[in-house]
């Protein structure tokens, strides 16, 4: 496809929590990072509506797709998703020859902001001090004293250290704290890794071979002192074992946006009221720059799959 082209886009993104949902603002966002002059540009609300422009377009970004859909999508040459998560589109060998995949990218900017916003009111004491407002100290200025630490000179162990786990660690060195990244091919050494740990961050997709991989034996190489943030998938996390850490103080504190099975429910052993469990709806990428930040990335992205193609 030659920049003299013009792209049919379709544009799905009608999802019910509005950092995801397509605005004003983000369509905005879209059309000065994204569309060129010429480009047409659909913007459906539901799943017919969809199904019924998708044989014209030549890009979709969307929520989901799935695998039979592409027999009505003849024209199709980019299929986009803002998420992450390879569960969202189909896999590569699902994909049609001549259909490029697009996940986001640039949660980490966004993340990472979660991530030192659970570890500072972790060490500067304001989940302690909200606990002993709520039971009746309204001014518990001694007994928080020993609750305050410093973020600064601690050690984080981060557990999948791709793009998010990249961009975390940026944030966390700026704060002045060492940081240990592990990938897949190095998760042998886990264990020793978490052994002088003041924060286990964990930011794994969830791909196959990362079920339950912090389980009882990581939880218990982690010093007494070490804190658990978990912002990739739930499925990285042994709740069972970790309640039991966190209910017999094994561990400081743990600090969760996704769970096993979401939304989280009562059945959950991390439903129940543990000591210093801190939690999250699977919130960690909310923000208003969402959409404007995976446009600013997909039109860079775009530029470079419509240059391959008018080589061919």
């Amino acid at each position: 496809m030659d920049k003299g082209t013009h792209r049919q886009w379709l544009l799905w993104l009608n999802w019910p929590i509005g950092a995801f949902r397509l605005d004003s603002r983000s369509l905005a966002a879209f059309r000065a990072e994204v569309a060129r002059p010429g480009d047409a540009v659909a913007v459906v609300r539901s799943e017919r509506a969809f199904l019924r422009a998708l044989p014209k377009a030549t890009h979709a970004v969307v929520w989901e797709f799935r695998k039979e859909w592409f027999a009505r999508a003849r024209a199709l040459r980019v299929l986009a998703t803002p998420g992450a998560g390879r569960e969202l589109l189909p896999s590569d060998s699902e994909l049609p020859r001549g259909v490029v995949r697009i996940n986001g990218g640039f949660h980490g900017a966004i993340m990472c902001e979660t991530v030192l916003a659970f570890m500072l009111a972790h060490a500067r004491g304001l989940y302690a001090a909200e606990e002993f407002r709520r039971k009746g100290d309204l001014w518990p200025r001694s007994a928080l004293s020993p609750h305050c630490s410093l973020v600064r000179g601690t050690h984080a162990v981060i557990l999948g250290y791709g793009k998010i786990g990249h961009a975390i660690g940026r944030s966390l060195k700026a704060l002045g704290v060492s940081v240990t990244g592990i990938r897949r091919r190095n998760a042998a050494g886990l264990k020793d890794a978490c052994r002088d740990a003041d924060w286990l961050i964990v930011a794994l997709p969830s791909d196959t071979g990362t079920d339950d991989i912090v389980d009882a034996a990581v939880l218990r190489s982690l010093p007494r002192r070490a804190v658990l943030i978990n912002v990739g998938r739930g499925n990285a996390v042994d709740e069972d074992a970790l309640a039991l850490a966190l209910r017999t103080h094994r561990l400081a504190a743990a600090c969760l946006d996704v769970f096993k099975r979401e939304p989280l429910s009562a059945s959950s052993p991390l439903a129940a009221d543990l000591p210093n469990l801190h939690r999250l709806p699977h919130a960690s990428a909310f923000a208003p720059e969402y959409l404007p930040f995976f446009f600013r990335e997909l039109g860079r992205k775009c530029e470079m799959e419509d240059a391959k193609w008018g080589t061919r």
